[in-house]
């Protein structure tokens, strides 16, 4: 059966509720990620001898863990930083190799400096500073917290 004949079998409501919903999920103006509120009380560990790790291991890798970001800076430093965008709480920052290393969000193309200041105001609202936690070193064991 060919898709307008089934469609027209169906009727215009039934075709409609069925398919309207496809129609919206395939919407290229639909951002990725989701929104989401910062994560408090952060205070949790990475093994850096882990799998989950491992693109720590070089200067500019990063993993996504708890809604933080953690990275390994190009100086080869170890910061931490909200995952949630402050433009509109989307769980979308991420560590790009870019003007020394910055946080990005592809979202709305928001951009932090490493210690969280905005880099630029989105559609001319106020830019606010995104999170950045505190990371202690001890062993192979890197704490993050707040």
């Amino acid at each position: 059966m060919e898709r307008k004949e089934f469609l027209r079998s169906l009727g215009a409501g039934a075709a409609f509720a069925l398919t309207f919903p496809c129609l919206q999920g395939c919407s290229k103006d639909e951002p990725a990620g989701n929104i989401v509120e910062e994560p408090t009380g952060v205070d949790f560990t990475v093994d850096l001898t882990s799998q989950e790790a491992q693109p720590l291991a070089t200067n500019g890798g990063f993993i996504l863990k708890n809604l933080v970001v953690i990275v390994k800076n190009l100086e080869g430093e170890y910061i931490a930083a909200s995952q949630v965008c402050s433009h509109q709480a989307y769980d979308q920052v991420r560590f790009v190799n870019q003007n020394g290393g910055i946080f990005y969000c592809d979202v709305h193309g928001s951009r932090f400096a490493q210690n969280g200041s905005p880099l630029n105001q989105v559609d001319n609202s106020p830019a606010k500073p995104i999170k950045v936690y505190n990371t202690e070193l001890n062993g192979s064991i890197l704490r993050i917290f707040e």
